[in-house]
């Protein structure tokens, strides 16, 4: 007999081709009866934004383990899943790349006004109109908040761009040429750009509050390729529409799918649907990661990327 799992998220067709093959699947959606498979539910494999909700959680009596597509466990009651003897497995040091990337792409876009140079010329402005001038990218200060593996490949890419790279974070990693800076709103004054790569949960949300935004000012730019959760949002939008922050560039939001509404017309925002890993390569080799955590843990052997 398979082994019954349930799908929350969806993932690459070859990924959920392997699973099919593998294991009965059960895939989530709110017409799903829960209460008529709960029992027979040994697996679960989600993402890493949409997690587990507590409620399906402890619906599931026989649960064994949860296999996140992504690197974030926030939306996962690991106390839940450490008490009753729930492994949980994410696809850590597979998305680093893409992740910093993104940053990468984020801070060239913003700087350099790359979405109203592409609007100007879509809609037959050149040679008419006018364009301010952008700023320069090359030896601007970066400030990172949350020096991991994604906070330091970011470091590595930024130092191709002869930017001056310092860090906020929980330790000071004595990381040579790389500055730790003790205090966040200290890290956000002296900063030309601030990146957001902590990871999410209650002890960093709305890290990055009204101080730390103010902090980086009228000429700076906020990047969060990280969790929505780690910056108040409402005050954020508040201090765009001011001109108190210069700046912002957004793959992750407090309430994904929802959007502020008035980030959408600003011209000083950059706007992704959380998909820093959205590549077809990374994406692949996180979806066979996923599923060899699965079938180490079904057959008896040590999990490669274990959480709990």
């Amino acid at each position: 007999m398979k082994p019954e799992i349930l799908l929350i998220e969806p993932m690459m067709p070859e990924v959920e081709q392997a699973l099919d093959a593998a294991y009965v699947v059960h895939r989530y959606n709110e017409m799903l009866v829960l209460t008529d498979i709960a029992p027979r539910i040994r697996g679960i494999v989600t993402g890493g934004g949409t997690g587990v909700p507590s409620r399906i959680m402890s619906a599931l009596p026989n649960l064994e383990i949860i296999s996140i597509n992504g690197i974030g466990t926030d939306a996962v009651d690991l106390v839940q899943a450490s008490r009753r003897g729930i492994s949980v497995t994410t696809t850590q040091n597979v998305l680093t790349d893409d992740v910093a990337d993104l940053a990468m792409a984020f801070i060239l876009a913003a700087t350099r006004d790359l979405l109203p140079g592409d609007s100007f010329v879509r809609n037959g402005q050149w040679g008419t109109g006018f364009l301010p001038l952008a700023h320069k990218v090359t030896g601007k200060k970066l400030g990172i908040l949350g020096m991991g593996k994604v906070g330091q490949a970011i470091s590595r890419r930024a130092h191709g761009f002869d930017m001056p790279v310092s860090y906020f974070s929980r330790t000071n990693l004595e990381l040579p040429d790389i500055p730790f800076i003790p205090s966040l709103n200290a890290l956000a004054k002296q900063s030309d750009i601030l990146v957001v790569a902590a990871s999410g949960g209650p002890q960093s949300r709305h890290l990055v509050n009204r101080d730390v935004m103010e902090a980086l000012g009228p000429d700076g730019l906020l990047v969060n390729i990280s969790r929505g959760s780690v910056v108040d949002e409402q005050t954020m939008v508040s201090l765009l529409q001011d001109g108190k922050l210069g700046k912002a560039a957004l793959d992750v939001f407090e309430n994904e799918p929802s959007v502020p509404a008035a980030l959408y017309g600003m011209s000083n925002v950059v706007l992704q649907p959380h998909r820093a890993s959205a590549t077809v390569e990374t994406r692949r080799q996180m979806g066979q990661l996923v599923t060899a955590n699965l079938a180490a843990h079904f057959c008896g052997a040590p999990l490669l990327t274990p959480v709990i």
